[in-house]
């Protein structure tokens, strides 16, 4: 599958855009992991174009996590249009991706990332002049279903988007009244994918959580790509065992050891690129939300533990203590990850 001339090979599993999660450290280790192309926090176009800090540090990239996308929100046109313009000369992203999606209140509810979705002239509009904006640049779209069940317009929607000069779309199979709740419904994304008029890439995306799943969504739906969210919450190897399923390889035999010096690699990261508090501050309720520890007996005290851990000492500490409990009792093991709400 190619996006721009970005070649990212066949049935790619993509890193989705999570606020709070896919900082530069997590985007490496998921690439480390096997994912095809990772993808930003959403960065507001207001905070942009006000040059505000802590926004032009979610520009910071690096060549290891190549290829790379930047995500933007906002909902004024001119806005947009000058966001992109500083990612683009920040960060040379691979991919300048669109945020219409993004289901919260305080960003739908201001008219951005869903809420564009009872606005679409404006969506449109500003597609168009991202587009132009960045000629050199793919520019790509993230949205929903639609507003609710009542207004299901991706199938229009996705051709008008093309139509703007988007070269790739990505779709979650909810409404935005749905938020995360019940099942992401994929059969409007598979119509999409088989809209004739469609050309640009379709990537598929919601509760992807098992190889068996990523592997059924590819077949049933004809995506080109799926993409990943909650499910790497604390299990960014989901990556490394989807790859491995889709190719017809055997499973991985890497066990707790392996997966617990992952999830403390995380935690080093995290803390060599801010510093020790706010670095374990980051991080520590990501590894307590980790679905390896799903089913440990009594968890509950060990997790409140975790999440006022201050320092890598005693965060580590505890890691040491379930390493020894999970060796005790390897059947507690999940086969697979829960699901957590921090996707966009």
């Amino acid at each position: 599958m190619k996006i721009g001339n970005i070649d990212l090979g066949e049935r790619p599993v993509l890193l989705a855009p999570m606020e709070d999660v896919t900082d530069i450290g997590f985007r490496l280790l998921c690439r480390q992991m096997g994912a095809a192309m990772v993808y930003s926090e959403f960065v507001s176009s207001d905070a942009l174009i006000r040059l505000v800090n802590k926004s032009l540090e979610k520009l910071r990239v690096c060549d290891d996590e190549r290829p790379v996308a930047v995500q933007i929100y906002g909902k004024d046109v001119d806005a947009m249009r000058e966001a992109a313009r500083i990612v683009v000369d920040h960060a040379r992203p691979d991919v300048l991706d669109l945020n219409f999606g993004c289901p919260v209140k305080k960003v739908a509810g201001k008219g951005a990332g869903a809420g564009l979705l009872q606005n679409v002239p404006q969506m449109l509009s500003i597609a168009r002049a991202v587009v132009d904006a960045v000629p050199g640049t793919p520019v790509t779209a993230k949205t929903r279903l639609g507003w609710d069940m009542n207004h299901l317009i991706i199938e229009d929607l996705a051709e008008q988007l093309q139509d703007c000069g988007i070269q790739a779309l990505t779709i979650h199979g909810r409404t935005r009244s749905q938020m995360y709740t019940g099942e992401a419904d994929w059969e409007p994304i598979g119509r999409v994918k088989r809209n004739p008029r469609i050309h640009i890439p379709i990537i598929g995306n919601g509760d992807i959580a098992t190889p068996e799943r990523a592997r059924e969504c590819f077949d049933r739906y004809g995506v080109d790509a799926i993409m990943v969210g909650r499910a790497t919450f604390g299990r960014p190897w989901i990556f490394r065992e989807i790859r491995d399923y889709l190719d017809g390889k055997p499973a991985s035999t890497e066990g707790i050891d392996w997966k617990l010096d992952v999830l403390r690699q995380q935690v080093l990261t995290s803390v060599e690129r801010i510093d020790e508090y706010r670095g374990i501050l980051h991080v520590r309720r990501h590894l307590a939300a980790s679905p390896l520890f799903k089913g440990i007996p009594n968890f509950r005290e060990t997790r409140i533990r975790m999440l006022r851990a201050e320092t890598v000492a005693d965060l580590f500490g505890i890691m040491e203590e379930i390493r020894d409990i999970l060796h005790s009792s390897p059947n507690s093991i999940p086969p697979h990850a829960e699901q957590n709400n921090y996707e966009l």
